[in-house]
């Protein structure tokens, strides 16, 4: 059953009795209105909603297997706003959309960019994050931006990350593409020389960096206009409630606040 499907009882009254209730039904029902009125449409509702939950900063799983993150803390800000009930669960990268798709949950936030392809499947919220491409490797290696030739390249599968990399890359200049389920897996195959650089997003980087002080961002940094959006099914009125709470938090200071907390800035 969708979010929003209620399903309505109807009782059976006698007619004596209801002709003479006519006048108390109208009060009961104006007066539902008026209580309504400035209530959003998932006030108390639960709303499931799905993150990666191996995606620091933006999404993490903890030790005591909770979720964390910037994403858990927007979604969490969103629906403090408009007064829904989330329930946050993890699901792995490639069975994100085909799960909202199956109804498992409501909504994706999961450091989704917003793209073309994906939301000929999906309905994206309002740009919550605008983020940046970084290459990553040694500091004393050959990696140059200015001449990638004969390189492992690596970065997740299914990101717009990984899609510039196939487009740009993939088998032109001697260069191989590699992608990975995770970033993490990325980051290993770095380590071990599997590969010669792994394009991330730059906060991800940031993120990466200070516990592997022998790898550096190189060059500058590229931007592809990658802006994170809230994924819901097509035509779902969610989209709707959360757009409102992404901009409130957005007007509130809210948003800068977590961004902050999350990213250092």
């Amino acid at each position: 059953m969708s979010l929003f499907d209620m399903q309505l009882s109807r009782k059976v009254f006698p007619v004596l009795v209801m002709a003479g209730m006519v006048g108390l039904a109208g009060c009961s029902q104006s007066d539902t209105k008026a209580e309504t009125e400035g209530a959003t449409s998932v006030e108390g509702k639960t709303v499931r909603i799905a993150t990666e939950g191996a995606y620091p900063p933006f999404n993490y799983t903890n030790n005591d297997g909770s979720l964390g993150g910037f994403d858990v803390d927007v979604i969490n800000a969103v629906c403090d706003e408009i007064k829904a009930k989330c329930e946050i669960t993890s699901q792995d990268w490639d069975g994100i959309i085909p799960g909202l798709l199956a109804n498992k949950y409501d909504a994706i936030i999961a450091g989704m960019s917003i793209t073309p392809e994906r939301a000929a499947t999906v309905d994206f919220s309002a740009p919550y994050f605008s983020n940046t491409m970084v290459w990553l490797a040694k500091k004393d290696g050959t990696f140059s931006p200015d001449d990638i030739t004969n390189k492992d390249l690596g970065s997740q599968r299914s990101t717009t990350l990984g899609e510039y990399l196939l487009a740009n890359f993939d088998n032109k200049e001697g260069n191989k593409v590699n992608l990975y389920d995770t970033y993490e897996n990325a980051y290993l195959d770095l380590k071990s020389g599997r590969v010669d650089a792994v394009l991330a997003e730059k906060v991800s980087a940031a993120d990466w960096l200070p516990e592997n002080p022998e790898y550096a961002v190189i060059g500058e940094e590229i931007d592809n206009d990658d802006n994170l959006g809230i994924a819901f099914r097509k035509n779902d009125p969610l989209k709707a409630e959360f757009d409102k709470g992404i901009e409130a938090i957005r007007a509130n200071g809210k948003l800068a606040e977590i961004e902050a907390a999350n990213f250092g800035k």
